[in-house]
């Protein structure tokens, strides 16, 4: 019963959302090319709405800059760890025509999807019990969570703009090009 209520009481538009993120995550899957700007757009969009989560859960209450310090601290620990492995077998960068090759991956769907669950599980907790944002460990959990999101995404582009600045300085090392 609540929880028809909890659906009955959401916007459209987080339907709307939901449906768009699991259509990009879901095309992810599968393998295809993309531009170098492309590929950076969605891990911009993601960490602004991991952003845009913390802000709109937290702003002007006392777990704001706790929570804003757990994005911080999930961030500074996860972009690191992901930025240090290896890119998935079959990436590759067409310097000449400045396109990825990327292979399917789910991690994209889970990432997007985990963000969106917890804004809207947020969302949801804060609805029932707005006091829940005065607590330092909850704004604190969901600020890292949020972060943890955010480090995954921007390090996994910062690995394209790696191959890709790798690929051009290679190309201009090699003579009679």
């Amino acid at each position: 019963m609540m929880l028809m209520q909890i659906l009955i009481h959401t916007p459209l538009w987080v339907f709307a959302l939901f449906l768009l993120l699991l259509w990009l995550g879901m095309r992810q899957m599968l393998p295809h090319q993309v531009k170098l700007p492309r590929a950076t757009l969605l891990p911009l969009a993601m960490v602004g709405l991991s952003l845009y989560g913390v802000a709109s859960a937290f702003g002007q209450s006392p777990g704001g800059p706790l929570a804003l310090a757990g994005w911080a601290i999930g961030a500074a620990v996860l972009a690191p760890v992901v930025l240090l492995r290896a890119l998935p077998a079959g990436v590759r960068y067409d310097a000449a025509n400045r396109r990825f090759q990327l292979p399917g991956s789910v991690v994209p769907l889970v990432l997007m999807m985990g963000i969106f669950c917890v804004k809207y599980a947020v969302g949801v907790k804060l609805a029932l019990d707005p006091a829940l944002a005065q607590h330092a460990g909850f704004a604190l959990a969901i600020g890292t969570a949020y972060g943890a999101f955010s480090g995954t995404f921007a390090a996994r582009a910062a690995r394209l703009w790696r191959l890709a600045l790798q690929s051009a300085h290679a190309s201009a090392l090699e003579p009679g090009v």
